[in-house]
This record gives structure tokens, sequence and C-alpha cells, in this order.
């Protein structure tokens, strides 16, 4: 059973115990949630086209939700000193990205484009995109999805710079609602030098040669 959530005033200031969280359930168990949808939605788990769909779906979020069980911080762990004395920009544009929108669970598929100006030391550019993966492939809105990119990158390289740049089209917005298609949403987030106009506009221009 999970513990009451307290709260109490002192001096106008509200402290507050959260209760833990709680224990993940079993595969049989998600994979009766996903027949229970299937009766919600008007089928029948039982037919015999359904019959493996609740396994299968299961199986489908170990993969599309992977980045719970990803570490960012041992992605960026191995980087490289020797650079021969580079010390400009780094950029790795076009990262192919799919998440899901914790909203509506639709998918989110779009590209991130990723720059930071390093000090020393460089990280492989595998694990830019293994980067971009271990944030995506969890229940996500796209602002917070660049701000910790930018984030992982800042704390584990320490660069002088990082910019993230993240171009997205969300299915919440195309196959329900206001179903508006080809809407593209793009969020940015700087670090560092590039959070100054002059740095970030020259940034910006490499980024934007992913589209030219």
């Amino acid at each position: 059973m999970l513990e009451t959530v307290h709260s109490t005033f002192e001096s106008g200031d509200a402290y507050i115990e959260a209760s833990p969280p709680a224990p993940r359930p079993s595969r049989a168990q998600a994979e009766d949630a996903v027949r229970t949808l299937i009766r919600w939605a008007g089928d029948k788990p039982e037919r015999e086209g359904l019959l493996q769909t609740p396994a299968r779906v299961v199986r489908a979020y170990e993969e599309w939700f992977a980045g719970y069980a990803a570490d960012p911080a041992a992605v960026l762990s191995r980087t490289f000193d020797e650079v021969g004395g580079y010390e400009d920009v780094v950029v790795l544009r076009d990262i192919e990205l799919e998440s899901v929108c914790e909203h509506h669970m639709a998918p989110i598929r779009g590209v991130a484009h990723i720059a930071y100006l390093p000090v020393r030391r460089v990280v492989g550019i595998s694990k830019l995109a293994r980067l971009v993966d271990a944030f995506a492939r969890r229940l996500q809105i796209q602002e917070r999805l660049t701000s910790e990119i930018a984030d992982a990158l800042e704390s584990s390289l320490q660069p002088r710079g990082v910019a993230v740049v993240v171009e997205a089209r969300h299915e919440c917005m195309s196959s329900r609602g206001v179903r508006k298609h080809g809407s593209l949403l793009v969020t940015r987030s700087f670090r560092g030098v590039y959070r100054e106009p002059g740095p970030r506009d020259e940034v910006m221009a490499l980024l934007r040669a992913a589209r030219a």
C-alpha cells in the first residue's frame, strides 16, 4: 500500500512528503491492461487476430520506452582527448528522433541537431545519437526533451557551449483534435557561450544548413 501524502505548513511554507513510486507491473499485468483497452475500443481480445496482440504490444513498449533503462551520463562517459588541437564547434545534424507524447501517447517524429564547443575532449558521434534516443524513448514533451539533451551534454562534457534544436511532427495534433497535418514544432536550447547573440547566430547558421 502506498504511504499517505502528508502536507504541513510552517511559517507559510508548504512541506510535502511524497509517496514512494508504485512497483512496476509485471508483464502479465501489462498484457491484461492491453486486453482491457481492446475491449474498451469495442473489440474482443479473444478473437484469433488479437490473441497475440497484448504480448506484441508489451514487446513494442520495451523498445519504444527503452530510454527509461538508459543512463545518459553513461552514454557520454567515454570521451577522446586526442583531438589534434581542434577547438572549433562540433555539429551533428539530422539525428532521427522517435518519441511518444506524454499527453496522448501518440508518436512524435522528427530530427535533432546538436552542436557543442569542446574543451580538449570530444565524444564519439554515435554517442550523440544514443543520447537523443536515451531521452526520446520515454513519455515526453518536446520542450523538455530539448532541454534534457542540452543539460546532459553540458554536465558530462563541460564544453564552452551547447546548442540543441529539435524539429518534430506530433500525431496528437495531426490524427486527432484539430487534425492539422504538416505542422512542425521547433524547440531550441542553448548553454554556455551560445546564450550570447553572436555565437548563437553563428551556430544557428550551421544548424539551419541542415535544410539547405
